[in-house]
């Protein structure tokens, strides 16, 4: 009777030592190889295969720890195939600890579920600091710092930059490596970059800010001289440039080595759930963020110090350190349970042992070479490394595809609330809470749901990609709701003549006779809404004498000249901010919204699971590298540059800064509809043609590579009992 063997000399399992399989004679007539979790009682009372003794008691590791296989009397034991190949674990330590300091109670922790609780803390955080808190105070740090525009967007990219700087030593070295220390030091670093980045308001002076009170009202006008000279406080900017950079840094470990970790500790059925959890906290994260971000904005920077000014005013800056100081301490804290985690966790053995390969075949049979136990250990092996993966035509097109992805995911966060605050003609503060509703439920859902979908159907690799060819479509198909959009709210002077007529396209005329002996000048944009329903540039323009605040907090300009009363003759009235849009189809419009983001990110986890079915098993975590480079350098870089760039067309109105062109004040709805479905369908028809080409090029491994049967490899089981006719010895019985 022969050992079973691997006639493609794939997937196997690697012996480093000869395993022990003499155990007490069974009965007479039991026949057959016993395949299964047994207990050291009922196996062998002499050392298990890995060089730990048996015990009575069961221990975490005893899935890990005993003998896989007992011969049958008078059977020989052969000698072991090259195909076959075992990971041992002699040697290691698989007890959850620092050092020799590994108390009892630490071990209740050393499970899958536990490594997922913190590294979801730790996403929890990163997302919550780098998308959340960092897009929500970023205005208040320039007004605070003196930085113009480009000089934030450098901050915000130094983050980025620094990634893909990182990814490949990362998930090259970090992958082959102990991967729970390589993700402790990363988020320990994230967090001191936190701290740095919050240190600038401890090692400045305190902020003044300048009030004028009646600013803008006819005759009050005041304005502050466009030749200043730039300030000594912008040189901070390079602090919250290495504080973004520490940012990356530490994160680069946590989504390629804490991913791959999680897969190779749990049931491979079980994966894409414990992934899609990981994920759903890293996307909850940037909510948290901006709704504590927004809090703390409310506090004034220099706590405990009163200060004459409402939070609307726009000389206002918030606690934005606030955040940073809470989000730092807390990665400083979650770092040291991280760093405590074994190599592999206890039983994690058996998921190696029932691991089948989906690794796309490669024609020349190079695949094979990751196979071996050194592979990737050395610098001389990266080349190659790289090499196999560019040989892996489903690897780039998955790439790709996800580079589309995160594309629309970074164009969609970075302009979707610009989007809502224009078609709906809402503040920017409501516009991002309403954003942050929306995306919550669809993104979160989303991620956790793909994840479910696979696990639930036991899908293998390539019914994976045709789930996510399937998410691509659906939100393919409802893109199209751009189509509609709602109309412009009446701005007289931008989008009408004073007089209600029709104002030439691209013509401005903010001067009108009732507002000609006020001096107005276009550098001060406030926006009111008069009671005829119409809105103006600012309460100067409206032709608003004097002002008062109500009970409600709102400010209210009287007699505005340009402004007719509906039902009395004379000037009327006029309220801060802009008008309430009615729009019919706001419903519709975020319905289909919701059914977009849902869909997008429904094909998030998918698309990562199978991005790790595709490769072999020595190259995900590289591999994962790899792809985080062209997404970001493809997707996530130029995003929201090629979205921002697109909807900066549809702009009417610009922000005039001693001459110079700034922000967009007023977009034109009709138009910036148009340019968002462009840009939609453009990235969407691309990501469906690679999602199609990936799965037309895989090339699954043949059925009987697979340790178990082609029935069990089909469903996607890696329960070994469903393997047990495919063995030789089974078949000769």
């Amino acid at each position: 009777m022969a050992m079973p063997q691997n006639s493609t000399r794939e997937n196997g399992f690697c012996f480093t030592q000869t395993l022990d399989f003499s155990c007490p004679p069974p009965r007479p007539g039991e026949a057959g190889r016993t395949f299964g979790a047994v207990s050291g009682r009922d196996a062998c009372s002499t050392p298990l295969s890995n060089g730990i003794p048996s015990s009575g008691a069961p221990s975490p590791s005893d899935s890990c720890a005993e003998p896989l296989c007992s011969t049958t009397p008078g059977e020989e034991e052969t000698p072991l195939e090259e195909g076959i190949k075992y990971v041992s674990a002699e040697g290691e330590e698989l007890a959850c600890g620092w050092g020799g300091f590994t108390p009892g109670c630490l071990q209740l922790c050393n499970t899958s579920k536990g490594v997922l609780f913190f590294l979801c803390v730790a996403s929890f955080l990163q997302g919550m600091t780098v998308n959340g808190f960092i897009n929500t105070v970023i205005t208040s740090i320039e007004r605070r710092f003196d930085l113009r525009s480009y000089q934030s967007g450098l901050i915000a990219s130094s983050y980025d930059i620094a990634a893909c700087v990182c990814l490949t030593f990362v998930s090259y070295f970090g992958g082959n490596g102990h991967k729970p220390r390589w993700l402790g030091w990363g988020v320990l670093v994230m967090g001191l970059g936190s701290l740095l980045f919050a240190l600038p308001h401890f090692t400045t002076g305190r902020y003044e800010a300048r009030s004028a009170a009646e600013v803008g009202v006819c005759g009050g006008n005041q304005s502050l001289p466009c030749s200043q000279a730039a300030s000594s406080l912008s040189g901070y900017r390079f602090v919250f440039m290495l504080g973004q950079f520490l940012h990356g840094m530490g994160a680069t470990p946590l989504y390629t080595l804490g991913v791959t970790y999680l897969d190779e500790n749990v049931k491979t059925s079980y994966s894409p759930v414990y992934i899609a959890v990981f994920y759903t906290a890293a996307i909850l994260g940037p909510a948290a963020g901006y709704l504590v971000g927004g809090m703390f904005l409310n506090i004034y920077t220099e706590i405990g110090r009163e200060i004459d000014i409402a939070p609307e005013n726009t000389l206002w800056v918030g606690a934005w350190w606030i955040g940073f100081l809470g989000a730092g301490a807390a990665s400083l804290l979650i770092s040291i349970p991280i760093l405590g985690y074994p190599q592999r966790l206890p039983g994690s053995q058996r998921y190696i042992v029932m691991r089948v390969s989906e690794a796309h075949q490669i024609k020349d049979g190079s695949h094979k070479k990751a196979s071996d136990p050194d592979f990737g250990k050395t610098v001389k092996d990266l080349p190659r490394s790289v090499l196999l993966l560019l040989k892996n035509p489903t690897f780039i097109f998955l790439c790709l595809a996800g580079a589309t992805e995160a594309t629309l995911i970074a164009g969609m966060s970075t302009f979707g609330p610009k989007f809502l605050e224009s078609q709906f003609s809402l503040s920017a503060s409501e516009a991002a809470t309403f954003f942050g509703y929306l995306v919550v439920p669809a993104g979160g859902g989303g991620t956790f749901l793909g994840g479910f979908l696979v696990n639930k159907f036991k899908l293998r690799c390539s019914g994976i990609i045709k789930l996510c060819l399937l998410c691509t479509v659906s939100s393919l198909l409802a893109i199209l709701i751009f189509f509609i959009h709602c109309p412009n709210m009446p701005m007289a002077g931008v989008t009408q003549m004073y007089d209600g007529s029709a104002l030439p396209a691209g013509h401005l005329n903010l001067t009108a006779a009732c507002n000609a002996e006020c001096g107005c000048l276009q550098e001060s944009y406030s926006p009111v809404c008069g009671t005829d329903d119409i809105m103006y540039y600012s309460p100067c323009h409206a032709g608003c004498k004097t002002s008062e605040n109500l009970r409600n907090g709102k400010k209210v300009y009287r007699e505005c000249s340009c402004v007719d009363k509906t039902l009395l003759p004379g000037p009327g009235d006029a309220e801060a901010g802009k008008c309430t849009s009615s729009c019919a189809k706001r419903p519709l419009l975020l319905c289909f919204m919701f059914v977009v983001i849902l869909f997008t990110f429904l094909s998030s986890i998918p698309a990562l699971t199978a991005t790790l079915r595709c490769v072999s098993d020595r190259q995900r975590s590289f591999a994962l590298g790899i792809q985080w480079i062209v997404v970001r350098t493809l997707g996530g870089i130029p995003g929201p540059i090629a979205f921002g760039s697109m909807i900066d067309k549809s702009c009417l109105l610009w922000q005039d800064q001693c001459g110079e062109q700034g922000s967009c004040y007023v977009y034109q709805n009709s138009a910036m509809s148009q340019y968002t479905l462009i840009a939609g369908l453009v990235y969407k028809v691309l990501g469906t043609s690679f999602f199609i080409v990936a799965c037309l090029l895989y090339k699954p491994p043949p059925a009987e590579s697979a340790p178990g049967s082609s029935d069990a490899s089909e469903n996607g089981s890696s329960d070994l009992q469903e393997h047990k006719p495919s063995l030789p010895a089974e078949e000769d019985l």
